[in-house]
């Protein structure tokens, strides 16, 4: 049995949706990453579904890409909340308001 084109589009909708909604409803600083990787990995499934389904390489090459990117955006943003946690003594984006001044 082989999935077609649509159930990966599906997955890769709810997921990138999930993301989405995460990023809007959450205050979290940790969950908004957690949520923004959501995405990501929503739009990686649409790439490598669509490259499958075209039998190119493309989308697959681009993922590699996303991935490693953000892999590097998870590094520095974990390293920047243990620093923001270290000083503000929280992880809520309602504290960093402070930043500003």
């Amino acid at each position: 049995m082989s999935l077609g084109l649509n159930a990966f589009l599906i997955l890769s909708g709810l997921l990138f949706s999930i993301g989405f909604f995460g990023v809007l409803l959450r205050r979290n600083t940790l969950v908004l990453l957690m949520s923004l990787e959501i995405m990501f990995n929503g739009i990686n499934v649409a790439l490598v579904a669509f490259s499958r389904f075209n039998r190119v390489m493309d989308g697959s090459l681009l993922v590699f890409f996303i991935i490693a990117v953000a892999a590097a955006e998870v590094a520095i943003g974990l390293a920047l909340l243990v620093r923001l946690y270290k000083v503000y003594g929280s992880v809520r984006v309602s504290a960093f308001c402070r930043l500003k001044s």
